[in-house]
């Protein structure tokens, strides 16, 4: 049986993360993914590296990571394409413009500075919208990055920190000897004092083998790429309701996305569905009608975990000590993952993080107490 410092299993950007910061601590760890690192959540999404529209529970870790994506490169030794491109969003009606108007009066209580730009401002500058756009605010410091390179460069800085990556391992038994975790995967046994929860979906189920029951849901956002389109959209946008995320890199491809893709139940396939992605289409096409001719080349998705109140769950089990759940990010955990591999590492090796995880505590679900 192999013992180590700390167990990780799920290999995305915020597992990856945590392997990261904590080996380069000096921390021994082993993290444990069942497919290949960033083949889910961290991988499949947009790439959004938006503070902007965040519930204001959310923004302390949302700056925290924001602060680390700024040397990304630096951390990683890795190009992961960040680009602080600024998000716009985008109001279509007139309750649309209010809730941007009462975002950035909260967003500035958290030192951000997003600019409100009006009706006729956001034609002068983006002359390429149709009259369905009345308003938007543009967070400049926000932007976006390429998901494919964020998990495997966070886990390549990570073993050259020392850490223990294994690919195609997944868990086959899991539990708690009473002092430390056990844990199968691959056909041999580890054991460690700590083990990070980062599974994503799947992390409901392991908190579930400890006596947390979450109401963890699947999540497939649906997502689409154009054909090289002559450039022309700086900046990442989004709209008021979260129906539509669209951006062009500067190969000229655009990527967006809208509804939901499906899963078979086992969700060993995840497909894209055709409804979905017309309507995303459509959506796309009534704020830039020039996209109405562009040709869609790929469509794919994903799984993340959703939870009722749009919250992940992130901090210490209530249930077993050394426990620390990192998961259920509700498709908004792309631009987190480096800041949540950061705080887990801070709740081990400090036992406190500075960053407010009251509204994520897996307790909001379960009324279970610490038992040894």
């Amino acid at each position: 049986m192999q013992s180590t410092d700390v167990l990780i299993v799920g290999g995305g950007g915020a597992g990856c993360s945590a392997a990261l910061h904590l080996a380069l601590r000096g921390v021994r760890v082993v993290l444990l993914e069942r497919g290949l690192v960033g083949g889910q959540a961290t991988g499949v999404n947009y790439g959004g590296v938006r503070q902007q529209g965040r519930d204001p529970a959310g923004l302390p870790l949302a700056r925290k990571s924001r602060e680390i994506w700024s040397r990304i490169s630096e951390l990683t030794g890795s190009d992961v394409e960040f680009d602080a491109c600024g998000h716009l969003k985008l109001a279509r009606t007139p309750d649309e413009e209010a809730e941007l108007l009462r975002w950035n009066a909260l967003a500035a209580e958290h030192g951000l500075r997003p600019r409100m730009i009006g009706r006729n401002a956001i034609r002068a500058e983006n002359p390429f919208f149709s009259d369905q756009v009345i308003a938007g605010s543009l967070l400049e410091e926000d932007g976006s990055a390429n998901p494919r390179l964020l998990a495997p460069a966070l886990a390549r800085a990570a073993r050259a920190a020392g850490a223990e990556i294994r690919e195609n391992c997944g868990v086959t038994d899991l539990h708690h000897d009473g002092g430390n975790f056990v844990l199968t995967a691959g056909g041999r046994s580890l054991t460690a004092p700590w083990l990070l929860n980062c599974a994503g979906f799947w992390g409901g189920a392991i908190a579930r083998r400890f006596g947390e029951e979450v109401p963890i849901t699947k999540l497939h956002p649906n997502m689409l790429v154009t054909e090289p389109l002559p450039y022309f959209l700086r900046n990442s946008l989004g709209v008021v309701g979260g129906n539509l995320y669209l951006r062009q890199i500067p190969r000229g491809n655009i990527i967006f996305g809208g509804g939901h893709g499906e899963s078979d139940e086992a969700i060993r396939v995840t497909r894209p569905r055709p409804d979905a992605a017309f309507g995303a289409m459509q959506r796309a096409v009534g704020v830039i009608p020039r996209l109405a001719e562009a040709m869609v080349i790929r469509s794919w998705t994903g799984t993340d975990g959703m939870l009722p109140d749009h919250f992940p769950v992130l901090g210490p089990s209530q249930t077993t000590p050394g426990l620390i759940h990192a998961f259920g990010f509700c498709g908004e955990g792309f631009q987190t993952g480096p800041g949540v591999g950061a705080v887990l590492s801070e709740l081990v090796m400090d036992g406190a993080t500075d960053i407010p995880l009251d509204a994520f505590a897996i307790g909001r679900f379960t009324d279970a107490r610490v038992t040894g």
